[in-house]
């Protein structure tokens, strides 16, 4: 490993405080052994976690969440977004890191006023009437209040915590600078491009810090749901949002929680099961038909309003997929619902960054494990949740990285999934997911999908027949005319040439050298041609200077 100076990385070095206040953290729970050249057990034994257990007792993946914890907001929610990255981290971790809650004390309400006045430019009062000043909710980046606007409409009001946006910049700062200390100093984790990933973890968590983004996810998610009554979600109030500040609509009802402690009925049982379902059927269509989804969808946020209706509130962290992964991860479920191993080794291959000297017979065998061993079981007792779990070890277990957006899904489905099990501890996401299967055919084939692939292609048709007969044109006008030229290029055979040239030129001067002597043209000194000896000797310092630059650059035969 290379040895330099912490001062190097320009993100340590404008940060050293806090960076010094992290290392100690890390120091603590016994995590620091990149900083330290002592053993950290010695000073671990001797400390004890939040609990009051030993840190000793405990599981380095425990540590590091309650380090995370002790670290605050933004180290909660790096460890919050790592815990989608299961291809990264691995299952262990990533299941410990979902355990992260960002509960945190909220702001004073004269700093809440404060916030709001600024970012909105008018008097609290003529803002909201009614503002409860004791928050619903205080999360790691903002805090939520119940509210009223003028015209008597509920409201909730999101609002940024007082100088958290400078907290989390400077800790991103930091994370990129240890980020870029893996990728120079510690070889074996290169492969997984840390300075790639902290990257795109500064940037989500950056646009959470922008409540903007939220309101235009909460418009986007209205519309693309505008005719299903199946699902609601808060209406925003443009005129009172800002970058830290988000008013939205009031969503009243039941929690899921409170909707499955209710009695066990045959009646309430259809109910549970139909809302399970539809939650299922909502995220399908959200991944699947507009590829813009909800990212976060545990159980505190859904409600369920009314009877059959769900509300789905929190939209701040949401997910995209383009058009390639998405047709990816269609072809990638057909090939498991028809258990074809070798489609879904291709499939993998597709979405995941490949790693140099990948075994693909390797590779496919695991996948063919798999495949195997989930393809027996039957709907009621498929473990969807495992199964995306062996894929995440499967990925990670031969180097492959897959992009953020899909390790988010596949978090999503397991969440998705605990949620569906908590409304109907009986139901099985599996159930959603194989009929979907053959929506995907019908949809993929379905005119107006056609119609719509051959419209996006039809620019490049319309290029390619206007170009090709001027093109042609061009090219016989060229022929008739004398002028058509072809030329060729040999990457990396120049050297070859010329040592063949040069061997040549050797051989030449050898052989003709060896004529003058063996005739003994003149001049004649000491009975030898003078010219046959000089140039017998020229050709065979020539050779000599052949065979060494050869060595150089190889063994002059096959290695064994």
């Amino acid at each position: 490993m290379n040895v330099f100076s912490l001062a190097s990385i320009p993100h340590l070095a404008r940060n050293a405080r806090r960076f010094r206040e992290i290392a100690g953290v890390l120091a603590k729970y016994g995590l620091a052994e990149f900083l330290a050249v002592t053993d950290p057990s010695f000073f671990k034994n001797h400390l004890t976690g939040p609990a009051g257990g030993s840190l000793a007792a405990m599981r380095r993946d425990e540590r590091l969440r309650l380090a995370l914890t002790e670290l605050g907001p933004t180290a909660i929610k790096l460890g919050q977004i790592l815990s989608t990255r299961a291809d990264l981290v691995g299952p262990d971790l990533a299941r410990e890191l979902a355990k992260l809650r960002d509960d945190t004390e909220p702001d004073a309400p004269e700093t809440v006023r404060r916030t709001i006045e600024a970012e909105l430019g008018a008097p609290m009062a003529d803002l909201f009437p009614r503002f409860e000043e004791t928050p619903i909710a205080s999360a790691s980046i903002g805090q939520a209040h119940r509210a009223m606007l003028p015209d008597g409409t509920a409201v909730v009001v999101k609002v940024q915590h007082a100088g958290i946006e400078d907290d989390v910049r400077a800790d991103l700062d930091i994370a990129m600078g240890l980020a870029e200390l893996a990728e120079r100093g510690i070889v074996h984790l290169r492969l997984y491009q840390p300075l790639a990933v902290a990257t795109e973890i500064r940037r989500t968590i950056l646009r959470e810090l922008d409540f903007a983004r939220e309101e235009k996810n909460l418009r986007h998610f209205a519309a693309n749901f505008a005719g299903d009554a199946r699902v609601a979600f808060p209406r925003p109030f443009p005129e009172r949002c800002a970058r830290r500040v988000l008013t939205m609509e009031e969503l009243s009802g039941r929690t899921v929680a409170e909707l499955a402690a209710g009695p066990k009925t045959p009646e309430e049982n259809a109910h549970r099961e139909k809302l399970a379902r539809n939650a299922a059927d909502i995220f399908f269509e959200m991944i699947f038909r507009d590829n813009f989804f909800h990212a976060d969808p545990h159980p505190g946020n859904i409600l369920i309003l009314g009877e059959d209706r769900l509300g789905l509130l929190d939209c701040g962290m949401v997910g995209r997929i383009d058009e390639r992964t998405r047709r990816a991860l269609e072809e990638a479920l057909l090939a498991v619902a028809s258990g074809d191993a070798e489609a879904m080794t291709e499939q993998v291959m597709r979405l995941g960054r490949v790693p140099p000297g990948l075994d693909r017979e390797a590779l496919r065998a695991d996948i063919e494990e798999f495949v195997a061993d989930y393809a027996g079981q039957s709907v009621g007792e498929f473990d969807l949740s495992g199964a995306l779990g062996d894929v995440m070890g499967l990925v990670r277990r031969h180097g492959i990285l897959l992009p953020p957006s899909v390790a988010m899904l596949i978090k999503v489905f397991i969440v998705l999934e605990g949620a569906a099990a908590t409304l109907n501890p009986g139901f099985s996401l599996i159930e959603v997911i194989t009929p979907y299967a053959s929506k995907i055919l019908m949809r993929r084939f379905s005119p107006g999908e056609l119609f719509g692939r051959l419209k996006r292609s039809s620019r490049d048709w319309n290029a390619l027949f206007t170009a090709f007969p001027r093109d042609v044109l061009e090219i016989l006008r060229r022929g008739r005319e004398g002028r058509l030229d072809v030329q060729l290029s040999h990457k990396g055979l120049d050297a070859p040439i010329n040592r063949l040239v040069y061997g040549m030129l050797c051989a030449a001067l050898f052989l003709g050298s060896c004529l003058l002597l063996a005739n003994r043209v003149p001049p004649i000194l000491f009975d030898v041609s003078l010219f046959g000896a000089l140039g017998g000797f020229w050709s065979i310092g020539l050779g000599l200077r052949l065979l060494r630059a050869i060595k150089r650059s190889g063994a002059l035969g096959p290695k064994q």
